[in-house]
């Protein structure tokens, strides 16, 4: 299975960028993964709600770009569906044998991300009704994942 993160901006912190190196590791087991990184554009403090919109947009155009073919797509957005550690192993475990091969999510800028992916959206995903970094979240992510693969080969995990 092919799992690819496309996610806007790049990670700074030494202490996370270590933490997805090991999950990169981890997973090269269980699946191919590709990160993406897109730049983000630039979003100074106050912008009105149409200046958010076109950050986003132009963020979005940069994501549409980098879409693999024939891929199931989940962004991370709040309004999105929560599910427990097993439902995403269940999710991905069905969609291997539904024939996607391919599955993409997506994490926006720090404004979130344009309505143009939402809408295109195999599945929305949310991981909680609180904001996280978007740099955090890549790691949170790629954690979750990792269980995923754990409980689907029903291998030991944290519970």
């Amino acid at each position: 299975m092919n799992i690819n993160l496309i996610v806007v901006g790049r990670v700074r912190e030494k202490y996370i960028n270590e933490g997805i190196k090991e999950f990169k590791k981890r997973l090269s087991s269980y699946c191919d993964l590709r990160i993406v990184e897109v730049s983000d554009e630039p979003a100074p403090d106050n912008l009105s709600k149409r200046e958010e919109e076109i950050v986003k947009n132009k963020e979005g155009e940069k994501i549409l770009k980098k879409l693999p073919k024939n891929t199931y797509l989940i962004p991370l957005v709040i309004e999105g569906r929560q599910l427990k550690s097993e439902g995403l192993a269940e999710k991905i475990e069905s969609l291997g044998i539904d024939g996607f091969s391919n599955i993409t999510f997506v994490i926006g800028g720090s404004l979130g991300i344009s309505d143009e992916i939402i809408k295109m959206a195999n599945f929305k995903l949310s991981f909680s009704k609180m904001t996280f970094p978007h740099q955090l979240m890549r790691l949170i992510l790629l954690e979750q994942i990792y269980r995923a693969f754990r409980i689907i080969r029903n291998e030991p995990y944290h519970k």
